[in-house]
């Protein structure tokens, strides 16, 4: 952790979350958020004195909500509530993932509407800080009455209970926390529900989806326009006075960007005359419009998921109003809005797979792009890229299957108490998996459209673009003949989601713009 971002409740920046997705960051608390959060745990202290029925602090949950619970038994209530609601299963989720849970629920309980104590705040910040991560399952939330199982799991390990991960290895959380001199959290009154209310699984989840499509946004943009070159289409379709009459801005945007990536190739050079076709096929003349859509998709995600990681999304909430306190049940941990940002965003990361993979067909084509028949000088002999092109097919395939919405299910829980559910946990997490596919695809066709530009030399093709070519010829050498070709696949994909080619498209990117 190279530097240390200061948390203001309310006012945390996705250039700040995406640096505590990337582990670069410690965590500290501005100082003028303790005084809230003093004065909201002091207003839980004088209900639980007052003996007078408040959910969540001194009556059961949910469907139990009208059991009064006895002052000497509210410690065991919050207890028994992180226990009895640590039930998820499958994979853990990544420690990049965790991290975004713990600041962001850190934030939101700072503002001082939860009545959590500060020690429960600084000893999730001294966790964080030590790289203490806990282990918490990635399936088993519905995304409505909070993320509770998630949550759950993320607060057990803070007790000194389950597992947890430091530098990727696993281990007992009470170990990890005596070694890092961290006493375990002993939760009183309403602390345990206010720690496991909220949306920040899935908003983490769907964060995550947000940064890993940028990556792979950005190398499609690299990638298409290099398959422009390759297969000497045209950069007409690019004219700003096209886009300027629709006025769609993320199309704008996106062929702008094309032009200047495309400027200055000696390939485009060579057939602007004699070249007796007239329209390039869609995939490479409408990529302003398709990829511009995405870009506006992308944006509105970002909207919403700054919102919602700056909010107040547990429950009850306590408000102060000259000097009296209320509780107000409500249900700002239905995740309705994270939920839709996930669909909108697997929608585009279908989309920019989708496109590219019909690029690649096009590329392959001999018919079509004018290069060798699956860009192998020895067609026949040898395949070249016709599998791949299957490989690509299968995953945008697949992706159109993950694309469904999540958020248009629900199946009630709690004894039909939480009758609505948003599933924003599945369609967070479903985002990963997509854009994994989406940059498999997308590495493909920047494999072979580094081919085809190959096949044009001793003419190059513009600067920034031949940055892109050299920067996979330091991992994948020309296709003279057929050879092994899956770790080649997998260099590129890791090239994709590491990162390298936001270059291409690097001022779009509205996280790192926000």
């Amino acid at each position: 952790m190279t530097k240390t971002i200061t948390l203001v409740p309310g006012q945390i920046t996705m250039p700040q979350l995406r640096a505590v997705w990337d582990g670069s960051a410690r965590l500290a608390l501005d100082p003028a958020a303790w005084g809230p959060v003093h004065a909201s745990a002091a207003a839980v202290r004088t209900i639980v004195e007052a003996g007078k029925p408040a959910y969540g602090i001194n009556t059961g949950f949910g469907k139990l909500a009208n059991t009064h619970i006895a002052e000497d038994q509210l410690e065991a209530l919050q207890t028994n509530l992180i226990r009895s609601h640590s039930v998820g299963v499958g994979p853990l989720m990544d420690d990049d993932v965790v991290r975004l849970i713990l600041a962001m629920k850190i934030a939101s309980l700072a503002r001082g509407f939860s009545g959590i104590r500060p020690l429960v705040l600084e000893t999730m910040l001294e966790a964080y800080n030590a790289g203490i991560l806990p282990c918490i399952p990635s399936k088993g939330s519905v995304g409505a009455s909070g993320d509770l199982a998630p949550l759950s799991h993320m607060t057990l390990a803070l007790m000194g209970e389950g597992r947890v991960r430091v530098d990727g290895v696993e281990r007992n959380a009470a170990d990890a926390l005596g070694e890092a001199g961290i006493t375990p959290i002993q939760l009183a009154a309403k602390e345990g529900l206010a720690l496991i209310n909220g949306t920040q699984a899935s908003t983490a989840l769907t964060l995550q989806g947000l940064f890993l499509a940028e990556r792979v946004f950005a190398a499609a943009i690299a990638a298409g326009a290099m398959s422009v070159d390759a297969a000497r289409g045209s950069d007409a379709p690019f004219d700003a006075r096209i886009h300027e009459v629709r006025g769609q801005p993320g199309q704008i945007a996106v062929a702008a960007r094309y032009r200047e990536l495309l400027a200055g190739s000696e390939i485009r050079q060579s057939h602007l005359t004699n070249d007796d076709r007239v329209q390039d096929p869609y995939s490479l003349r409408c990529q302003p419009q398709v990829m511009g859509a995405c870009l506006d998709l992308l944006r509105g995600a970002v909207t919403t998921l700054t919102i919602e990681a700056n909010a107040v999304s547990d429950n009850p909430l306590l408000f102060e109003h000259e000097g009296h306190w209320s509780v107000l049940s409500g249900g700002n941990f239905h995740a309705e809005p994270v939920a839709f940002a996930a669909d909108t965003l697997a929608l585009a990361i279908a989309e920019i797979g989708a496109l590219s993979e019909r690029r690649i067909a096009l590329l392959i084509d001999a018919s079509l792009s004018g290069l060798p028949a699956f860009l192998i000088p020895n067609p026949g002999l040898h395949s070249g890229f016709m599998i791949a092109h299957v490989t690509a097919a299968a995953l945008a395939s697949e992706n159109k299957s993950l694309a469904h919405p999540a958020s248009v299910d629900s199946l009630p829980t709690s004894a039909n108490q939480e009758d609505h559910v948003s599933m924003a946990t599945f369609a967070g997490r479903r985002l990963t998996d997509m854009a994994k596919n989406t940059a498999h695809i997308v590495g493909i066709e920047l494999l072979a459209a580094a081919q085809g530009i190959d096949f044009h030399r001793a003419m190059k093709t513009s600067v920034p673009l031949e940055k892109v070519h050299a920067q996979l010829r330091a991992e994948v050498p020309f296709h003279s003949d057929d050879r092994y070709l899956a770790p080649d696949l997998e260099a590129a994909q890791r090239m994709v989601l590491s990162g390298i080619f936001d270059h291409a498209a690097h001022d779009l990117l509205p996280s790192i713009e926000g």
